[in-house]
């Protein structure tokens, strides 16, 4: 077990379940992997609340530099990354749960330099990703000619904005909401589209103007969504 001074202090940004589960596994075995909580935030701060030891409930997240988070996860919503994502990098590590934000080229641009000029790291998980990595490699090695991905969930699991998905009834079938870029589609479906925007920062080169999404409803994917993946490389498609 790592000794109680070198543990590394984490801030976890929103209580969604991603956040939860978080905040249970590092209560549960952080000690053991070298964690702790520095500070847990919610929009709604009561739902912490006999949940979270009251001493790492942060009622204002703009006093997150007062608890001494040396890396800070959000989970919550790409408007926190905007907002807050400059200032978490002046003073910790900073992961980013809702890549979808940096589909606006000035927040990843200022997101980037942040990291350089404080000397810290961003991350961003890959999450659903399947074959990230190999997206990577072909990314960095100038191989990759094409990415794309489509997801399918029941209409029911998305948060879309505007009237993408109006007046679904039960029983339906499958409805392509949208096929574009995933520069187009992250404003369209924050909360849905992390998946394809990891995709899109692993394809640096082809961006997120270059990477093509595609969201389908289907009332048959009840207990589970499906994401394709198709990658072109040089000679064929894998």
């Amino acid at each position: 077990m790592a000794e109680k001074s070198k543990l590394m202090a984490v801030g976890i940004v929103g209580y969604g379940h991603l956040g939860q589960y978080l905040v249970e596994r590092i209560q549960e075995e952080g000690a053991e992997v070298g964690l702790c909580l520095a500070f847990v935030w919610n929009r709604n701060t009561e739902r912490l609340r006999n949940s979270v030891p009251e001493k790492v409930i942060l009622e204002q997240l703009s006093e997150f530099m007062e608890r001494g988070a040396e890396v800070i996860v959000e989970v919550c919503h790409p408007h926190i990354v905007k907002e807050f994502g400059a200032q978490f990098l002046s003073s910790a590590h900073f992961m980013v749960g809702s890549p979808s934000a940096l589909a606006d080229p000035q927040l990843d641009k200022q997101l980037r330099q942040a990291a350089v000029y404080h000397g810290r790291t961003l991350y961003v998980p890959s999450g659903a990703l399947w074959g990230g990595q190999d997206i990577q490699r072909l990314n960095n090695s100038g191989a990759l000619r094409a990415l794309s991905i489509r997801m399918s969930k029941h209409p029911s699991c998305f948060r879309l904005s505007g009237d993408l998905l109006s007046g679904w009834t039960e029983g339906e079938g499958r409805r392509v909401l949208f096929k574009g870029s995933v520069a187009e589609l992250c404003p369209l479906a924050p909360n849905n589209v992390n998946t394809m925007a990891a995709a899109a920062i692993a394809a640096e080169k082809l961006g997120f103007a270059g990477v093509m999404g595609e969201i389908v409803s289907d009332t048959e994917l009840s207990q589970f969504h499906v994401v394709e993946v198709e990658v072109t490389g040089p000679m064929a498609s894998l």
